[in-house]
């Protein structure tokens, strides 16, 4: 075999190689996982028109029937968390949804965007949710993409109906592996504790 021969099957091995990781790592981003990419971000469309849904894609677009949390906080509204799991990139996520269970409507309070000023371009957000580790004595913050939008669902209406439902999910630094429960703290709601899987 002449070493031209050679360099040429070498390079046809090495391109079906690459082309076969690339197949590979297309479906498994394009898994339906609602709309994380493979560096940590998420993505949001928005619905800017304030009614009862006021959703955000993400994460939390597919909610289990069952919460594992369920804390009652002001005006009659209820917040469930659905799960809050660790990622492979070190990341946790934690979904659920907020309902107005209460007779009348209910407008989202600037506080649930949290104090950070850099994040005040992106409107209302869940960026004031935080995670208490008290075993390990942290608190974790919602997560930043390049641009500082937080990850998080974010952009969604200023007014819940009463009855209606907002979906929401945030991405935090997944705590140490000994730590398998911490406490969710969110504006206008008491402390919820939710193990981790």
């Amino acid at each position: 075999m002449s070493m031209r021969h050679m360099r040429t099957m070498r390079r046809a091995r090495a391109a079906a190689v690459l082309s076969a990781a690339l197949i590979f790592s297309l479906s498994a981003c394009g898994g339906g996982d609602g709309g994380t990419k493979g560096n940590g971000a998420a993505t949001s469309s928005a619905k800017k028109d304030g009614d009862d849904k006021g959703t955000a894609a993400g994460p939390a677009a597919s909610t289990p029937s069952e919460p594992i949390a369920v804390v009652k906080g002001d005006a009659g509204l209820e917040l469930s968390v659905f799960s809050a799991r660790r990622d492979e990139g070190g990341f946790l996520t934690v979904e659920g949804q907020i309902k107005n269970t209460g007779s009348e409507g209910f407008t989202v309070p600037v506080q649930w965007n949290g104090l950070e000023q850099s994040v005040a371009s992106t409107g209302r957000s869940f960026a004031g949710m935080t995670l208490v580790d008290s075993k390990g004595k942290k608190r974790y913050y919602v997560l930043r993409d390049t641009d500082n939008r937080p990850l998080t669902t974010y952009a969604y209406g200023s007014f819940i109906q009463a009855g209606g439902t907002l979906s929401y999910f945030a991405q935090f630094p997944a705590p140490p592996v000994s730590t398998t429960t911490v406490a969710l703290q969110f504006p206008g709601f008491p402390s919820a504790s939710i193990e981790l899987s």
